[in-house]
């Protein structure tokens, strides 16, 4: 009996991979151009690290969370989300020490125990970027910018949906208006009529559709905001539209997680059917804090790579195949272990090279080196040794030259180096 992967866990194979790399490798340009800088952190975390950051009342930490004690009996849990794991890192490490504002992101896998579906899966990897220690409105824009930009160079395209969640100060006046209006809707289905005693904003974070319906004439957190609140959301507006980013506002958006507060934002697209999201993220100025770290403020966002890949895929446009600049067509048992030799010392000079070690027809070799895309072959064989010349083939417009062996093996693949490169 085969051992299969784990539902809703799923290998990212050659073929496939390659769309990853090209996602990762825009990514980390464009986050390096704004002056981020990467940082590592680690798979499994304290379950009271994302009991106190995302929320006990969010549908992640209520029954999605992947769980379980370990052999001394704490509870772990494997990371649902990458804010919390870098905000912890961030206090740990006194990195506010070294920097007042931290730029930061981190790319790897995230879990939750959700019904796989096309673009969610139990394992999913995000690209989740941080900013700590500022909280004026242009950095809201400039983050949100980024967001799009690395959309646009993957050759994507998303629409942005804003919103602002206001402060602890204005908050309550919106709790109060929205519990009056859920006081007068009859059939809320339970997780609404629990969050209503425990947590009024989440209940707008319901997949119900009968629920949804009902908060469609909700109140508008928009309508309650203070003044600082108001003031920093127009600035954010303001900051998108110098920076020519098209957005609309979705007074209704709360995001998924009990931590945000005044900025939040999703970027949204048409072609994944119900997982419309693509990333997403927001201001969470007192988390810090709240974590046992210095009172300082932050903004985030990530985008799903499951999501991108799938988008990618859909289009057109074909990643480049890697490129071999040489393959060396050994031919004799001379040739094969000279080919050998050869062959690594050419990588080790920084190019790609393969060979076949099976001692093949040159006919047979021809073709291998044609399907792995070689920019060049070099016909090795036992006459040419004895010659100390060798037959470079350039597979583009089929010429060929003579080139010298003559010398150690080191001088050999300078040489021949130096002829790929001009």
């Amino acid at each position: 009996m085969t051992v299969k992967a784990l539902k809703g866990f799923k290998d990212i194979i050659p073929g496939e991979v390659e769309t990853w790399q090209f996602i990762e490798a825009t990514a980390r340009d464009i986050l390096h151009r704004f002056g981020c800088s990467e940082i590592k952190v680690p798979i499994l975390e304290k379950t009271k690290l994302f009991q106190r950051s995302i929320g006990e009342t969010t549908d992640i930490v209520e029954k999605e969370m992947y769980t379980f004690p370990d052999r001394n009996g704490s509870s772990l849990t494997m990371r649902p989300e990458g804010t919390a794991s870098v905000l912890r890192a961030y206090i740990e490490n006194g990195l506010h020490a070294a920097k007042p504002i931290q730029k930061l992101y981190t790319i790897g896998p995230m879990f939750r125990h959700e019904r796989p579906q096309m673009g969610r899966l139990r394992q999913f990897h995000q690209i989740s970027v941080e900013v700590v220690g500022t909280d004026l409105p242009k950095v809201d824009a400039e983050l949100m910018a980024m967001a799009a930009l690395i959309l646009e160079e993957l050759g994507l395209s998303a629409s942005l949906e804003i919103n602002s969640l206001g402060c602890p100060k204005c908050r309550p006046a919106f709790n109060k208006a929205l519990l009056d209006f859920i006081g007068g809707v009859d059939d809320l289905c339970e997780d609404c009529l629990r969050r209503r005693d425990t947590n009024p904003l989440r209940v707008l974070d319901c997949k119900s559709a009968n629920c949804q319906a009902h908060y469609k004439d909700a109140p508008s957190i928009l309508d309650h905001l203070c003044t600082d609140c108001a003031d920093h959301f127009s600035a954010v507006k303001k900051g998108l539209d110098l920076l020519k980013v098209a957005y609309t506002v979705n007074s209704f958006m709360v995001r998924g997680l009990d931590y945000y507060t005044r900025t939040t934002f999703e970027l949204l697209t048409n072609d994944l059917g119900a997982q419309s999201a693509v990333g997403a993220g927001g201001r969470y100025d007192g988390l810090v804090e709240q974590l046992g770290g210095p009172a300082v403020p932050g903004i985030g966002f990530a985008v799903g790579m499951e999501r991108l890949a799938l988008l990618l895929n859909q289009q057109d446009n074909t990643l480049p195949e890697p490129e071999i600049d040489l393959f060396i067509a050994a031919l004799g048992p001379l040739g094969q272990d000279e080919g050998f030799k050869m062959c690594h010392a050419l990588r080790a000079l920084g190019l790609s090279v393969a060979m076949d070690y099976q001692d093949r027809s040159l006919k047979n070799q021809m073709k291998q080196a044609g399907k792995a895309g070689a920019r060049f072959v070099l016909i090795l064989g036992d006459e040419e040794l004895k010659n100390k010349q060798a037959v470079l083939r350039n597979m583009e417009n089929h010429e060929q030259q003579e080139v010298a062996l003559g010398g150690d093996i080191k001088h050999w693949s300078l040489e021949l180096a130096d002829n790929l490169f001009d």
